[in-house]
């Protein structure tokens, strides 16, 4: 092993250990101070719930850990938007769990609340997986409430998401473990089966004051709205818990009467290791982003055995495409090679250099007939994306990189099978469309913590946005000199590298999480499996493309 080597293993695993520290902040939620006042009223931490629920020593995988970290400031901050949410088992069964969390703004719905929920009900839906409710929540926080009331994708989304779901069969269970107050009231009874805990929670569409502000009648929370109420009188809840422990036990047991599930027919076999040392990966990631590296090398250390059938090998050398299993599921890889390689265009025409990370017209070809054939197969597709973009200039304009673009985001965007896409580090432009960004529809996206998503570089895009301001500023009749340059510069990249942070996306949903390198194929085995839960129900169909 070389200097660089160990270079880059340091920097990488200093990385991880960022990310290792934000995370246990994060998992304090609004603070200890809060969660032992939660304990004092014999109620569980969100987190608790979940953790209870799950089945013994099986895996499980948080969705959006990072949500609305650095939003919302002025507001006191949303640690993980005030909801959690993990995919794990419940009877041995594979299930998305939603719990809000009442240490943060006694639950409250902030605007990246309502996205995140809607992000578990996505989940739910795309995979017809069961789907657990576990309310906490004050409502709609309302000093934003012109944020997350009426439009499409707002709070309401979330109950018309119940109906959508009641009608597709997919199960829904919910259970009151403390506030469920006014529009949140319907998205419990409007799951399959409710559940309530004596004493510590309540339902109502108004609590005790704004009745009493309303309509002048005088009534007590319980009375107007808790679990004798309900299951007693109203008839709104179907089943009462003396505690926290005990809901989630009911809850266990209704899961562990579910019948089985028509399956997608996913190829999977035995399990195995990569042959090669998984731990390499944080020494051949570079330091830094522009530098050049094997992908290949990163292939061997997620895939079972080590073994990877390329498809296309001489051909379009810029992606690499072919076959896998990852924890014994069979998978096609689409992966960005990060190395300068060398290309032959024609027997009569000399090799030329192409740059690693950037699409050409031969690479984007050849993508696009690997994921045809992955749809034609069933085979469920992983990209893994380090990619600057498309290659431009006239050689290429001339050449057609449009088209050619064009088709693999076709076949990218009509992919019927499960996409996961794992950002391993650069993620500009065009190039993450191509590879699977968020908006063409992966199952699960997420990103290591060496990932940078943004329209280019924070350093080409600072020198685009310096050049613009230093010609305003010079049109003001202001002098600029190299020191004022440099510093326009600093302060531009400066904000920008904010951006393409990993954190900045986490934090906004762009991704569903950051992640271990090591931990990548635990999220690709798990999404799979999930996945195999909704047959594929229409064919692949590219519809008109340029040829």
């Amino acid at each position: 092993m070389d200097i660089n080597f160990n270079k880059n293993e340091d920097h990488n695993k200093l990385l991880l250990s960022d990310l290792r520290k934000r995370l246990a902040k994060v998992k304090l939620g609004g603070g200890k101070e809060r969660i032992e006042k939660l304990h004092k009223k014999g109620k569980m931490t969100a987190r608790e719930r979940i953790d209870y629920l799950l089945d013994d020593n099986t895996q499980s995988i948080e969705i959006g850990a990072f949500a609305g970290e650095g939003m919302y400031e002025e507001h006191g901050g949303c640690p993980s938007g005030g909801v959690i949410v993990k995919i794990g088992y419940i009877q041995k069964r594979i299930c998305i769990v939603v719990a809000n969390d009442a240490t943060v703004k006694a639950g409250a719905w902030f605007p990246i609340t309502a996205k995140k929920n809607l992000r578990a009900q996505e989940i739910a839906i795309e995979n017809k997986i069961p789907i657990i409710y576990l309310v906490d929540s004050a409502g709609v926080y309302l000093p934003m409430q012109d944020e997350i009331f009426p439009d499409k994708e707002h709070f309401g989304r979330i109950f018309r998401n119940n109906a959508i779901m009641s009608s597709m069969g997919i199960t829904q269970i919910s259970a009151v473990m403390g506030s469920c107050v006014a529009g949140g009231a319907y998205l419990p009874i409007m799951s399959d089966e409710a559940l309530i805990v004596d004493k510590t929670a309540s339902i109502f569409l108004a609590g005790s004051y704004l009745v009493k502000a309303a309509i002048g009648e005088s009534i007590d929370n319980e009375t107007l709205g808790g679990a004798t109420t309900h299951c007693e009188v109203s008839g709104v809840t179907d089943y009462k818990a003396k505690n926290d422990k005990d809901a989630l036990d009911k809850i266990k047991n209704i899961m562990g009467k579910i019948g089985s599930f028509d399956k997608a027919g996913f190829n999977r076999i035995e399990s195995i290791k990569p042959k090669e040392n998984e731990d390499d990966i944080f020494g051949i990631l570079p330091k830094a982003r522009n530098e050049q590296y094997d992908m290949m090398e990163i292939i061997k250390r997620l895939v079972d055995n080590s073994e990877f059938e390329e498809y296309k090998a001489g051909y379009g050398k810029t992606i690499i495409t072919g076959y896998a299993r990852i924890d014994g599921w069979a998978v096609g890889i689409v992966a960005n090679q990060r190395k300068i390689v060398k290309t032959t265009k024609a027997k009569t025409k000399p090799s030329e250099m192409q740059f690693g990370g950037v699409i050409y017209s031969d690479s984007a070809d050849k993508a696009t007939r690997f994921i045809a054939n992955c749809n034609q197969k069933k085979i469920p597709l992983v990209f893994l994306q380090d990619v600057t973009g498309f290659m431009v200039g006239s050689k290429s304009e001339h050449g057609g990189i449009i088209k050619d673009g064009a088709k693999m985001v076709n076949a990218v965007s009509n992919s019927v099978v499960p996409k996961f896409t794992i950002i391993i580090g650069n993620s500009y432009g065009a190039g993450n469309y191509a590879m699977c960004g968020k908006a063409y529809d992966p199952r699960l996206i997420v990103a290591w913590p060496s990932a940078e998503l943004a329209v280019m570089s924070g350093a080409s895009a600072a020198k685009v946005l310096l050049q613009i301001e230093t010609a305003r500023l010079k049109k003001k009749g202001e002098k600029i000199t190299q020191e004022k340059e440099d510093e326009l510069f600093n302060e531009i990249k400066s904000r920008y590298d904010k951006q393409i942070s990993p954190y900045y996306s986490a934090s906004r949903l762009w991704t569903d999480a950051i992640i271990n390198p090591l931990e990548t194929r635990t999220w690709i085995s798990m999404g799979i499996e999930t996945a195999n839960h909704s047959p594929i129900e229409k064919p692949f169909n590219l519809g008109v493309i340029q040829v």
